[in-house]
C-alpha cells in the first residue's frame, strides 16, 4: 500500500474528530446535574422565541437517555394551537407524522418514543418536511455558530435538506454539550439557533 492511501482523506479526519467529541460530550451530558430543571429552562427559552409563536406545524423530538427534556413541554405544543409532527425512523429515514397526543406514541427504534408502525400505511398523518415551519431537534455536540454534531447516522441532516429555506432550525442543548468547533462535513447542516440554559446562539453569517 501507497504511503498515500494509508493517510486519512479530510473527511475521515473530520469523522475521526466527530467520534472523539461524541464520546466526551455524551460522558458530559450524561454527568449534567439538575437535568429536569435546565430542560425546564431551555424549553421555556424555546417558549420565548417568535420562531414557535409565529409556527404553525412544528417537528419535535421525544427525548431519550440523557438529551434535554422534551416530554414535560409536548402537551404545550399542543394548547398552544400547533400541530405536533413527530419523526418515525422506517428504511434508514426519517418520516413524519401528525400526533394529537402523547397516547399515541409507542416505544419504537433506538427506544424512542414514535408514531406507531402502522401508521405508515395512514396518509392523512404523513407530513411532508415542507409543511414543516419549526424544526426542534437533539444532537450530541453543538458550537455557537451552529454547528451540530449528531449521532453519525446522518437522519436529520438527510431530512433537512428537503426544508423549506424559511423553516426554523432550533437544537436544544445543554451547555454541557458546546464545544469549540463542532466538525462539519459539507453535507452536514447548520442550526439557526442553539438554546441552552444560559444562552440562545445564533447563526450569524
Amino acid at each position: 500500500m501507497t504511503p498515500e492511501r494509508e493517510q486519512s482523506s479530510p473527511e475521515d479526519k473530520i469523522r475521526q474528530r466527530k467520534q472523539a467529541i461524541r464520546l466526551r460530550v455524551r460522558e458530559c451530558r450524561y454527568q449534567q446535574k439538575d437535568k429536569d430543571r435546565l430542560s425546564r429552562r431551555i424549553c421555556r427559552k424555546l417558549a420565548e422565541l417568535p420562531e414557535y409563536s409565529n409556527a404553525a406545524v412544528v417537528l419535535f423530538y421525544a427525548d431519550i437517555r440523557s438529551e434535554v427534556r422534551t416530554r414535560p413541554f409536548l402537551p404545550r405544543v399542543w394548547q398552544d394551537g400547533k400541530q405536533m409532527v413527530l419523526p418515525y425512523w422506517t428504511n434508514h429515514r426519517l418520516d413524519l407524522f401528525r400526533v394529537d397526543s402523547l397516547g399515541e406514541l409507542s416505544t419504537g427504534t433506538f427506544q424512542i418514543l414514535e408514531p406507531p408502525p402502522d401508521w405508515c400505511g395512514r396518509g392523512g398523518r404523513k407530513v411532508d418536511i415542507s409543511q414543516v415551519d419549526l424544526v426542534v431537534l437533539p444532537g450530541v455536540a453543538f458550537d455557537r455558530r451552529g454547528g451540530r454534531v449528531g449521532r453519525g447516522k446522518g437522519y436529520y441532516d438527510r431530512l433537512l435538506r428537503a426544508a423549506r429555506a424559511d423553516t426554523a432550525l432550533v437544537a436544544l442543548a445543554f451547555e454541557c454539550q458546546l464545544v469549540a468547533e463542532a466538525p462539519m462535513l459539507p453535507h452536514d447542516i447548520y442550526m439557526h439557533k442553539v438554546i441552552t440554559e444560559a444562552a440562545v446562539y445564533e447563526r450569524t453569517d
